[in-house]
């Protein structure tokens, strides 16, 4: 791999990073909020986000993928 492909890698997964952090803290903010009486309002739309982040994630990933194929 060149360096080039080596440093737009480390970009990709450094991207990775940052939806795979927001399902995490999401999935403990539904934790905390799923004690509290009348919090499924809230808990769909955390789990929206969450979604919207594995989505984002996906399609980094499939990026990865790509990429490697083409070198």
């Amino acid at each position: 791999m060149t360096q080039h492909g080596q440093g737009e890698l480390a970009k990709l997964v450094h991207d990775a990073r940052k939806p795979l952090n927001q399902i995490s803290m999401n999935s403990e903010l539904i934790k905390l909020i799923a004690e509290q009486p009348g919090s499924q309002q809230q808990i769909i739309e955390i789990a929206n986000t969450i979604i919207k982040a594995t989505k984002e994630c996906s399609e980094l990933l499939q990026t990865l993928v790509e990429q490697g194929n083409n070198e």
